[in-house]
């Protein structure tokens, strides 16, 4: 199985990185005490760093997030970069639900270093993997809904050979790949967009690979796809 970032993407976004971390044979149990705690610390910190929704919205990486939305014809105040939303629910005062020890520990990631971050159900995917932009009006079921709600042509979308399995990047995920207690093999993606960095995208990356295997357990390798390298096997 191969995850490919299509050419039209860089396009729009020649500056784009997407890590992608491959996760085999992991346990990927309700949460752990311990991820949580990471969890509501990555809260904690969101919220000793950044004021308000304001000064949110003017960091530079979610800054960067919001105009790549509004390139490929996204409102970001209304459909907000998957980052954004979790940080301004946390800003706010909420705190994130502890879903699964996969997801959960992705969203302490994205919170960690304010960049939005995914993931699939490898075992439920229909072959391959790719993020590229939508024709329009193909059909997709959002995590949580039972309405189809279809992208807009030019959308920055990911998706297998079936169909649709993430909207906007990483601002919605579909029912059908999400990941669930019952995922054992999974890949995860985090994109970077300039000014974050490469190197600022590998410390995530390990950070993020080192608390899949503490916590979940399996095989997991890591990659980082770009325009001089937009294709890794899983």
């Amino acid at each position: 199985m191969q995850c490919t970032i299509s050419p039209g993407v860089f396009e729009k976004a020649p500056g784009l990185l997407v890590g992608v971390i491959a996760c085999h044979g992991v346990v990927n149990h309700p949460s752990s005490p311990e991820v949580i705690a990471a969890l509501r610390e990555a809260e904690r910190s969101v919220r000793a760093s950044i004021a308000d929704d304001e000064a949110l919205k003017r960091h530079p990486t979610i800054a960067a997030q919001q105009e790549l939305h509004r390139a490929f014809g996204s409102n970001p105040n209304k459909f907000p970069p998957s980052a954004l939303a979790l940080a301004k629910r946390v800003v706010k005062g909420g705190e994130l639900p502890a879903i699964n020890t996969l997801v959960d520990l992705y969203n302490a990631a994205s919170l960690k270093h304010l960049l939005p971050v995914g993931g699939e159900d490898l075992e439920t995917c229909g072959g391959n993997i790719q993020l590229t932009l939508a024709q329009g009006g193909e059909p997709f079921t959002p995590l949580g809904e039972t309405e189809n709600d279809p992208p807009l042509p030019g959308e920055f979308v990911y998706r297998d050979d079936v169909g649709i399995i993430c909207r906007r990047l990483n601002w919605r995920e579909g029912v059908r790949t999400c990941l669930t207690e019952k995922t054992r093999h999974a890949v995860l993606v985090m994109e970077a967009l300039p000014p974050a960095s490469r190197e600022m995208l590998q410390t995530a990356l390990g950070g993020l690979r080192d608390a899949v295997v503490t916590h979940a357990g399996g095989t997991v390798t890591v990659s980082i796809l770009g325009r001089e390298q937009p294709s890794v096997t899983l």
